[in-house]
């Protein structure tokens, strides 16, 4: 792991909750050391907290597909795009639970899946200038046949279409921009790199 090179640090830092919704949006007043040498000037930024997230990519080795849901975004939709992506299984973490508790919670709700093994990916930050949400990544051995359907709970305004592809046709998918979400992306990329190792493991 690379490390923080010795004068990165945040010299003072305040903070106050700007608005509180759905999700919760904190203004930061922050000065921090600069490369040059010295310290900056204060500087004032909102960030966007909804906690952390954990998102699965469901592969199964033997029939060499994976499982991909679809629903309505509105962050897609406020910015003009198709609002309905194809994605992998995903949630925030709630208090107390584990990113692989996370995960195969969530592929029961989202998609009636069972997951098998865990491979953790990647953990990332979805937009460090604006978020404080990190991701979570894994890929999750499945058994596809019979999977697809409509899934999601009601109550949570949740309605999940839910298909199996085989990796060629995600990696179509990918290369057209059906899959625009950084988990899909990330996961789909990672798995194309090493499907040959995970179907080893897996066989």
């Amino acid at each position: 792991m690379t490390e923080h090179l010795p004068q990165e640090k945040v010299v003072s830092a305040t903070q106050r909750t700007a608005f509180q919704g759905y999700f919760r949006i904190s203004e930061h007043r922050i000065r921090h050391t600069l490369f040059g040498g010295g310290v900056s000037p204060e500087i004032t930024r909102e960030v966007l907290e909804r906690g952390h997230a954990a998102a699965v990519l469901p592969y199964d080795p033997q029939r060499d597909c994976v499982v991909l849901i679809r629903q309505f975004r509105p962050g897609a939709h406020v910015a003009g795009r198709h609002a309905w992506l194809w994605e992998t299984v995903a949630g925030i973490i709630e208090e107390g639970e584990s990113a692989e508790d996370l995960v195969h919670r969530e592929a029961q709700e989202e998609a009636g899946l069972t997951l098998g093994e865990l491979i953790p990916i990647h953990t990332y930050f979805c937009s460090p200038g604006g978020s404080s949400e990190t991701t979570r990544t894994f890929c999750g051995r499945v058994d596809s046949r019979g999977a697809g359907g409509i899934y999601g709970l009601v109550d949570e305004g949740e309605d999940i279409l839910v298909r199996t592809f085989t990796l060629d046709e995600a990696r179509a998918l990918l290369d057209s921009g059906e899959i625009g979400s950084a988990s899909g992306v990330i996961t789909l990329q990672w798995l194309l790199l090493n499907r040959n190792a995970v179907r080893a493991r897996w066989s």
